[in-house]
């Protein structure tokens, strides 16, 4: 059969159908291409995001270099120059007292009087016992004389002679007891006066008339006595700052009870020591106080000079980590790991502290570090994690 027979024979396909194969083959490969192209997409923003769940955020400061050039400020206490409580030294019963709180009273100006009876009576006695000693010792002594006048002519023995003259010595030592004694009583006669140990002032009085009073010290002192002609000032200087206690130094001090009024105090000497649970060194000034202005236990902001006001690293409080190592502080280095340094307060003002060993200009501080940071963990800035979730 002839070859156009046969080409008649084969059936021929429409050139539409061709073309819509093609291209929905087309549209499925580009949809398969798409698919993959979301899912990948996914997949990297949820690794992204666990990444940024594992890595803790941390915000970061930068902190203050340098304090108060002049000095710093510290609190400080007045207290009195002579402050002494006055007790009783004979017991009885309180007759009057002369002088109230605030008086001003001079040394042995008399405070009060005790009526002590039975401390009356032990003094007769004792006058009695000393009279009594003084008639044995005077008997003693003529019948020594008269046994020694025997002894010469052999009318007694020596032994009996010296036996009386042994006991003319007794009756004479019995003399100087009661004596001894009766000048002990009297003493303390004259501490029925409750007198001023010192000029100065009566700053308390815990007693009244008819009170029961008892010769010792445990109870509460009958009054007390200031010198408040001068002040003493104590101040716990830092341990950091101890350098700046010099000799023949000066200080400004602030009262609140005399406002935008400045006293003046100069340097008596310090411990010499620092005090293990405070980290400190006492120091006391001396501060005049010939106008009464300031008054025994008041507070006081006293001014330090001091040359270490550029050394110091400002910091807030919140960045202070305790561990059994002492107190710490995480920075952040190049690489976004924690590195902590252990530091030295110099100063603890409250929301902030100053620091002297430790930090250094420009390091990157972690505010407010998890308790769960360690040495060398890897951080994420605060505001890189917030970047991350935006994407």
């Amino acid at each position: 059969m002839p070859h156009d027979a046969h080409a008649a024979t084969t059936p021929r396909q429409p050139p539409n159908v061709s073309k819509a194969l093609r291209a929905g083959i087309a549209l499925a490969v580009l949809a398969t291409i798409a698919g993959i192209s979301v899912r990948a997409y996914d997949y990297h923003r949820v690794v992204k995001w666990t990444d940024a769940q594992v890595l803790p955020s941390v915000q970061v400061i930068t902190p203050d270099v340098g304090g108060n050039a002049e000095g710093m400020s510290l609190p400080g206490h007045l207290d009195a120059w002579i402050s002494a409580p006055i007790h009783a030294r004979v017991g009885g019963y309180l007759k009057s007292w002369d002088h109230d709180i605030g008086s001003q009273v001079a040394a042995n100006q008399t405070l009060a009087t005790i009526d002590t009876p039975e401390l009356d009576q032990q003094y007769e006695q004792a006058k009695a016992n000393l009279a009594r000693a003084k008639a044995n010792a005077r008997l003693a002594a003529l019948t020594d004389k008269r046994w020694k006048n025997l002894l010469a002519s052999n009318s007694v023995s020596r032994q009996e002679a010296d036996e009386k003259a042994g006991e003319a010595e007794a009756a004479e030592a019995n003399v100087q007891a009661a004596q001894a004694d009766m000048d002990r009583i009297a003493a303390l006669e004259a501490f029925k006066r409750v007198t001023a140990p010192f000029a100065g002032t009566v700053t308390a009085r815990h007693t009244d008339i008819g009170d029961l009073i008892s010769a010792n010290d445990s109870g509460p002192a009958l009054f007390t006595i200031s010198d408040t002609s001068r002040m003493r000032l104590y101040v716990e200087v830092p341990q950091g700052y101890a350098s700046a206690i010099k000799p023949g130094m000066s200080v400004q001090l602030d009262v609140p009870d005399h406002p935008g009024e400045q006293f003046t105090g100069h340097l008596i000497g310090n411990a010499g020591a620092v005090n293990q649970a405070s980290g400190t060194v006492l120091a006391q000034f001396e501060v005049d106080n010939t106008k009464n202005a300031l008054m025994p236990g008041a507070y006081a902001e006293v001014h330090l000079p001091t040359d270490k006001g550029g050394h110091l690293i400002t910091v807030p409080a919140t960045v202070l980590l305790f561990r059994a190592q002492g107190p710490q502080v995480a920075v952040l280095g190049a690489d976004n790991k924690a590195e902590l340094r252990k530091v030295h307060i110099a100063m603890d003002l409250g929301d902030h502290l100053q620091i002297d060993q430790g930090l250094k200009p420009g390091d990157r501080i972690i505010d407010h570090p998890p308790d769960s940071l360690m040495q060398g963990d890897q951080v994420m800035v605060a505001t890189a994690a917030a970047n991350a979730k935006k994407e």
